[in-house]
């Protein structure tokens, strides 16, 4: 009955590719990598072989499907070195098998990103009441790539690895977007883009059923998932069904997300990889366990939002963004310990030299000239970094601005922030053109 099931979805997915819908717009699968978007992009691969087995014309392989895995920049590193790796592997056998596969990966714009947020702007880290995260790190990104799409071919269809029975949330949206008798439904924010949930009424011991017992159409070592579910999950979760005796372990339901988030009180997850065996996370969840604990620390944050409107309670409380203080603070924290990680893990890399440009940048432009962030990287790493030029203090211009300025310390400082501030935006120009060129 099990497998049956799963031969429906295969069988409608055949129907909805060639027959259903004899377009040729394309198919985007959201590939997180974890269990759902797995065993769909697996089901969705078995109906592209048998299509070209049973129908060898080149033709009817017409239309695309897009892999797309937006990376916030945060992912948990656990979960960003598999998806890595999964997607190599997923390029490399969609081209070695000749199917219109293609992999595409999202990212946040430089100035979008969690930490330039965070650090460069002063925004307070994402609550329930404010979580600015989802739209800047995962929506935005991926709704451009979606865009792109829609205005080439006119139309798109998202496949998605939703399913009824994940929760009562999840089971009303889809129910409220479903429309009986029709597969495809129109997406709520985009035009001309439609939603198509294949695996909508698939239980999690189906899907669990798939990832031990089918072999991975890209050839990949599915163990490996159910590895980082099983070191991942809570003691509080379970998938029973698939636990047949008790030398098998529970392979859970844990979510993975940015490893900075604070929307929620605890890292289970994270937790959970400490237990078992992760140990050198530890000091990331420290560092998010901060970031959540001094969120609402009046000393730490300012009288005023980015716009300029009061941010202080009846009572006194600050409530605006983060104090200069406090941004400098947490930068240098996030350095050492990106530096002691590096030391286990030399691949990690926290935060980005393009990030830190653009913190410094955004320093600069919110007038904060007493902490640099080259010279807070360079007492870390004892190097540079290029956010100024590091000869400037010796340069001809300095010294003819002195002069012009006849000694005045006050004039000196203010004119010498202001050519600082100029030269720091055409820094960013530069490096973020480098920077969507090479990413």
């Amino acid at each position: 009955m099990e497998n049956q099931r799963i031969e429906n979805i295969i069988n409608e997915l055949i129907d909805q590719y060639t027959y259903a819908d004899t377009s040729e717009r394309p198919w985007i699968i959201g590939f997180s990598g974890g269990k759902d978007s797995t065993v769909l992009l697996t089901l969705v691969w078995m109906a592209l072989k048998r299509i070209r087995k049973k129908m060898p014309s080149p033709y009817q392989l017409r239309r695309p499907v897009y892999v797309v895995c937006n990376d916030t920049m945060v992912e948990n590193p656990i979960i960003t070195e598999y998806v890595e790796e999964v997607l190599a592997q997923i390029e490399r056998e969609a081209r070695n098998q000749e199917l219109p596969i293609f992999v595409k990966k999202t990212i946040p714009k430089i100035e979008s990103t969690f930490w330039v947020n965070v650090l460069g702007k002063g925004y307070p880290v994402p609550n329930n009441s404010f979580r600015w995260c989802t739209d800047k790190l995962k929506i935005r990104p991926t709704s451009s790539f979606i865009s792109e799409q829609v205005d080439f071919n006119g139309e798109a269809i998202i496949l998605i690895g939703a399913r009824i029975s994940e929760s009562a949330t999840r089971a009303r949206s889809i129910k409220k977007h479903e429309i009986k008798g029709k597969r495809l439904t129109k997406h709520p924010n985009h035009h001309n883009t439609y939603v198509y949930s294949p695996i909508k009424d698939l239980y999690l011991e189906e899907v669990w059923h798939i990832i031990r017992t089918f072999e991975s159409p890209w050839k990949f070592n599915n163990t490996k998932l159910v590895e980082i579910y099983t070191n991942a999950s809570a003691d509080d979760y379970e998938c029973p069904t698939v636990v047949t005796d008790k030398s098998h372990t529970s392979c859970g339901q844990s979510r993975f997300g940015c490893w900075t988030c604070t929307v929620v009180k605890q890292d289970k997850s994270m937790t959970a990889l400490i237990k078992n065996g992760e140990e050198w996370m530890k000091p990331l969840l420290m560092f998010r366990d901060s970031l959540e604990k001094e969120r609402n620390v009046s000393e730490n944050r300012m009288a005023t939002r980015r716009n300029g409107q009061p941010a202080v309670t009846v009572d006194g409380h600050r409530q605006g963004n983060y104090e200069p203080f406090y941004r400098a603070k947490k930068l240098r924290e996030l350095l050492e310990l990106q530096k002691e990680v590096q030391k286990t893990k030399p691949l990690i890399e926290l935060i980005t030299n393009q990030e830190l440009i653009a913190i410094q940048v955004y320093w600069y432009r919110d007038g904060i000239f007493d902490f640099k962030v080259g010279e807070i990287f360079a007492k870390i790493y004892g190097r540079d970094i290029e956010t100024e030029n590091a000869n400037i203090e010796n340069s001809i211009e300095k010294r003819l601005l002195k002069t012009a300025c006849n000694e005045n310390e006050k004039d000196y400082e203010l004119i010498n922030n202001l050519l600082t501030l100029q030269h720091s935006k055409n820094l960013i120009l530069t490096n973020y053109r480098f920077y969507k060129i090479a990413c």
